[in-house]
């Protein structure tokens, strides 16, 4: 029976999944692909839509219930975290209308831990791709990016107020946790999940070629060199295995953010809120 399985068309997930998605690990079952951003299998997530997903570590506490997280497969790294960019020299976002990519993506959970002391006057959540030309055209104060965007930016004309990565990694010396890999409860073994997944990024690994005409016809108008930046930069250790690092930093993020009551409190035991 195939499972239904739903990731970005970015080329970190693309290359990811490369052998899964194509039959290609030994073992796994087919599985049916749905392409779609962050924001949506987000939401899509809370409803049970898909039994393998990618979502943001900020919507975890909203589908522990339903959902294993996997130790694997996700978006997790230092030096990747999102930009708040603007135009010209501005200091700060006094005042400032802020587009976001989504109310429950890791991005914007740290903007909100970051602005806490001088929020911005207005969020409006945007389509990722719109959000750098509306900074640029005026339509925004600022903007909340992630992805290629850290490559692309001044070509639009923009400054980068502040990189919310250094942020997070100087203040609490751990890694950025950006997009979770979750199996539905039920539907889906985590322990044969986890190995299926892992055995499509040896592969990824091993043979980087072997995905290419794939990620590239998913990258949305991406220039090669920036898919390849893209990769390198997302695709790390942390996709093979979160480790006790990786844990810790999601660990410290939902923390974070539920004492301050931004998100629903969770244990932040791993064998109990990750794995079990």
């Amino acid at each position: 029976m195939a499972h239904s399985l739903a990731i970005s068309p970015c080329p970190n997930d693309t290359f990811v999944f490369h052998a899964l998605v194509h039959g290609r690990v030994p073992g796994a079952p087919p599985v049916e692909v749905t392409y779609a951003d962050v924001d949506i299998t987000n939401t899509a997530a809370e409803r049970g839509a898909f039994d393998l997903v990618k979502v943001s570590y900020a919507a975890l506490p909203w589908l522990l219930d339903d959902y294993h997280l996997l130790p694997c497969g996700g978006a997790l790294g230092r030096g990747c975290g999102p930009l708040v960019l603007t135009r010209g020299d501005r200091a700060d976002l006094s005042g400032a209308t802020v587009a976001v990519p989504g109310e429950r993506t890791t991005a914007y959970l740290l903007f909100r831990l970051w602005s806490a002391e001088h929020p911005p006057a207005r969020i409006e959540v945007v389509p990722f791709h719109e959000i750098m030309p509306g900074v640029a055209a005026g339509r925004y104060d600022a903007g909340l990016v992630i992805h290629e965007a850290r490559f692309t930016y001044p070509r639009h004309g923009l400054t980068a107020l502040v990189d919310l990565g250094e942020w997070w990694e100087g203040d609490t010396g751990l890694p950025i946790p950006l997009g979770a890999i979750l199996a539905r409860k039920g539907a889906v073994d985590p322990v044969e999940a986890a190995a299926w997944i892992r055995e499509s990024v040896r592969q990824a690994w091993a043979d980087p070629t072997a995905s290419r005409d794939y990620v590239l016809s998913h990258a949305q108008e991406m220039e090669p060199d920036v898919v390849d930046r893209h990769i390198a930069l997302y695709v790390n250790d942390f996709t093979a295995d979160l480790g006790e690092a990786g844990f810790a930093a999601v660990d410290a993020l939902l923390g974070r953010a539920a004492d301050v009551g931004l998100v629903p409190q969770t244990s932040n035991s791993r064998a109990t809120a990750w794995t079990s």
